[in-house]
């Protein structure tokens, strides 16, 4: 969903329809499991969308998109200090609570993100006007799955969707093999398990709340700041002391350090 919205951002850059674009530079970074074609083939989307945008002199400086191989931890600790947004925007009910959101905000990052996992937790201490959230819940994406879901509505009735899903599959970003990336287009209009073509429109008017905020540079650090402020529950002195207590039952022992207690 976040590269379908790099396509979104430089088709409005070409178009002259957003007015006062905030200029982005954004980053992509993670790993595919050696036998996970799609995700593989999402990788190469990235990189040959990032080419494209960025060797476009229409775009210059406004959009910029980097994907960063062989993300891992020395990497991320170069990269969460650095960011202005963490994307954390898993389909409700499908994420393994990880722990990269809580380090995003830890480090002042605001979060866009699902009501899903962690985004949860997050949201409700440093409160719902200090994130971005979007999308379906997770009782919404079951509903509707219960009913039958028909991604090709989504991409029918939303212009910019429609325009993004046939650049990719018409090989606008693949001149070379047109058909490159037919298996992800196929993917999105016949199942779309991840319900990307339902959370789009959401995702995009909420990226728009974002750029909205970050020309207000003072209420954005004040917004920064509450993060970091209030994100001390997810420390892991406090998870390791929770963990002894509530879980392996076990008690705090005094200890010496160069002849002092501690």
């Amino acid at each position: 969903m976040n590269i379908m919205h790099v396509i979104f951002l430089y088709n409005s850059l070409k178009n002259n329809s957003i007015e006062n674009f905030v200029p982005r530079t954004i980053l992509f970074g993670g790993k595919s499991a050696p036998g996970y074609f799609i995700a593989k083939l999402i990788i190469k989307l990235i990189n040959s969308v990032a080419e494209v945008v960025n060797n476009d002199p229409d775009i210059g400086d406004k959009l910029k998109v980097v994907f960063l191989p062989n993300y891992q931890v020395s990497l991320a600790e170069r990269i969460i200090p650095a960011a202005d947004l963490s994307e954390q925007i898993s389909t409700s009910g499908m994420e393994a609570s990880g722990t990269g959101n809580m380090k995003f905000a830890l480090n002042g990052s605001l979060t866009i993100g699902t009501l899903d996992g962690a985004n949860i937790e997050i949201m409700n201490e440093v409160g719902s006007d200090n994130i971005f959230i979007f999308g379906l819940t997770e009782k919404e994406v079951d509903h509707i799955k219960r009913v039958g879901y028909n991604p090709y509505e989504y991409y029918r009735n939303n212009t910019a969707l429609k325009t993004a899903i046939d650049m990719i599959a018409n090989g606008y970003f693949s001149s070379s093999d047109i058909s490159l990336f037919m298996p992800i287009t196929n993917s999105l209009l016949k199942s779309d398990q991840y319900m990307v073509l339902a959370d789009f429109a959401s995702y995009v008017n909420c990226q728009g709340l974002v750029s909205k905020l970050y020309r207000d540079q003072d209420e954005w650090t004040k917004k920064s700041i509450i993060n970091v402020a209030r994100i001390g529950k997810f420390s892991s002195d406090r998870t390791i002391h929770e963990y002894a207590e509530d879980i392996w039952n076990v008690k705090s022992v005094p200890i010496r350090l160069n002849g002092k207690q501690t």
